[in-house]
């Protein structure tokens, strides 16, 4: 595999405060890398400082030729958008796609139903609602998605899917996937790398050398339970 992006010895401050400090990690191309840690830690600061939305920093991002990339913010809910009058097809159609298209890359994420395609944003489930933004990012044929807590307002069923989903489009495409979840029991399932970031303290590691019960407390300052999958 070959590298497509290495971060070394980032530090981002806002408004006086370091909310990253001296972070150095590289990405692969396919890999799939998970973003653990609490709350506050920095991890959206992160991915928009990779995305470039966040240009004020110290240390080096360096990434491999023109990469193409496709980014799902957190907290872009069917709630926030549901009152809008639109269909899915109206919705995807701002990306100037024809409905052959759409059905095409709907298919790719597991909607086969045409009657899909009619039914407004605000009546999606979250689960077929992250679908629709998957396929909205797919559009553009990313080389690397990036998702920050795609599966937030969404049931734990819903959950498992949305991440088998995020898997298989990896596989079938060679997608390189960044991810932030707080839902650790992914990274054994999923993950090829993990992140985590706590404060002054980050790690950047294999899932079998993270996910031990003492450095998952180390990292969110309490026990934490997760159970192991086997593939």
């Amino acid at each position: 595999m070959s590298k497509i992006l290495e971060v070394k010895n980032l530090t981002v401050s806002l408004a006086g405060e370091e909310v990253i400090k001296n972070l150095s990690f590289q990405v692969q191309k396919g890999d799939f890398l998970t973003i653990l840690g609490p709350n506050g830690t920095g991890k959206t600061v992160l991915l928009k400082t990779l995305l470039g939305f966040i240009t004020d920093y110290a240390g080096e991002i360096n990434w491999t030729g023109k990469t193409r990339v496709g980014y799902l913010p957190q907290g872009l809910t069917r709630e926030k958008v549901g009152d809008m009058p639109l269909s899915v097809l109206e919705f995807l159609s701002l990306k100037n796609k024809n409905k052959k298209e759409i059905q095409e890359y709907l298919e790719l994420v597991g909607v086969k139903d045409p009657k899909f395609l009619s039914k407004k944003i605000g009546d999606l489930s979250g689960g077929q609602f992250q679908r629709m933004l998957m396929v909205w990012a797919l559009f553009d044929e990313p080389e690397i998605l990036f998702f920050d807590e795609p599966t937030t307002g969404i049931d734990i069923k819903g959950e498992e899917t949305v991440y088998n989903l995020l898997h298989k489009l990896q596989k079938e495409k060679g997608l390189t996937i960044i991810l932030i979840t707080h839902d650790v029991n992914v990274v054994y399932k999923h993950s090829s790398d993990v992140l985590c970031m706590s404060g002054d303290y980050s790690c950047y590691s294999k899932p079998e050398e993270i996910m031990d019960p003492k450095k998952l407390e180390e990292i969110y300052g309490m026990p934490v339970k997760f159970y192991k999958h086997n593939h």
